[in-house]
């Protein structure tokens, strides 16, 4: 699939390196088909990272997905560069008015703090309001997954006696659901979170749907019945590092972090992680793109003609 950014995003050299076609505004305006316009609210510190994994994540089905990337404004993210998020970002205010066919929010570093008491959650409440009306499907992730399912239905987080941290197995409890369509019946997912809800209370409401857990790391994935909110509770978009960069990054500030569980081979932290996560990880953000985003969208959005 054709992702397209602007000319001078950072991570696009990458994704051109690992043969991921990259489309730009220019060459996009004259394909005469109507993109699929995903937004992602990314929450988390490292911008770059988490657009080069996600941008990975969405390149993998035949359609031309046109990204918009958004921040908060009522926050100060110390280790992201202003000139890239100006240059690059928009917020809610700047787009308010307009309709995504899809939109993506990420986790944050915020999950031990109540939601209220983050500094931005006013504005996520607005963000969250707003995709009932302007959004096809919302995909949530992680601490994202939790504040969604908080603000829509009430479902407090609760903290775990110790992080959980690595890679886990999930099995699928409906698989006749089209976004876990392909899946097999046991698969792996990184998981790297303080706090978790209660699969009894979610099981309260009648419109969600538990499609895959785990013993050790509870709900993965669940959503509403029309899929226009859907809540992954790990980081399938996770590659091959990244749980390896947040052991190392804890280690060296003298945190007391047990290793990530099935992760490093023979936990041997000086060895190269084992990768078991991507093929099913691919298979659901396609599903996600196909089923609940391009396949629920009309051509003319919302009484909105295509530009």
């Amino acid at each position: 699939m054709p992702i397209c950014t602007t000319k001078d995003l950072p991570v696009r050299s990458i994704l051109e390196k690992e043969n991921i076609f990259v489309m730009d505004e220019d060459r996009a305006l004259h394909q005469d088909i109507r993109p699929i316009s995903i937004g992602i609210l990314n929450l988390m510190p490292l911008k770059e990272d988490t657009e080069l994994m996600l941008l990975r994540s969405l390149s993998n089905s035949p359609l031309q997905v046109d990204v918009t990337f958004l921040t908060v404004k009522d926050h100060d993210f110390k280790n992201a560069s202003m000139s890239h998020l100006n240059k690059f970002y928009q917020t809610i205010d700047d787009i308010k008015d307009q309709y995504l066919d899809g939109l993506i929010i990420t986790g944050a570093p915020v999950e031990t703090m109540e939601f209220e008491q983050v500094d931005y959650w006013d504005e996520m409440t607005r963000i969250l309001e707003w995709t009932k009306t302007h959004v096809t499907s919302t995909f949530h992730i992680c601490w994202g997954a939790q504040a969604g399912l908080y603000y829509h239905y009430g479902i407090k987080k609760h903290m775990l006696p110790e992080k959980l941290f690595g890679v886990y197995p999930h099995k699928v409890l409906y698989r006749k659901v089209p976004l876990v369509r392909g899946f097999d019946d046991l698969y792996l997912a990184p998981h790297s979170r303080n706090t978790t809800v209660l699969t009894d209370d979610v099981k309260k409401h009648d419109d969600l749907i538990i499609l895959s857990e785990s013993p050790e790391a509870g709900i993965f994935l669940c959503m509403n019945e029309d899929g226009s909110q859907i809540f992954c509770m790990g980081h399938p978009e996770y590659d091959r590092y990244t749980l390896d960069k947040e052991y190392k990054r804890d280690i060296a500030k003298g945190m007391d972090i047990a290793l990530p569980k099935n992760y490093y081979i023979d936990d041997d932290p000086n060895k190269k992680p084992k990768l078991q996560w991507r093929g099913h990880a691919n298979t659901l953000y396609t599903n996600w793109i196909n089923y609940y985003v391009y396949q629920a969208t009309p051509y003319i959005f919302l009484g909105k003609p295509k530009d």
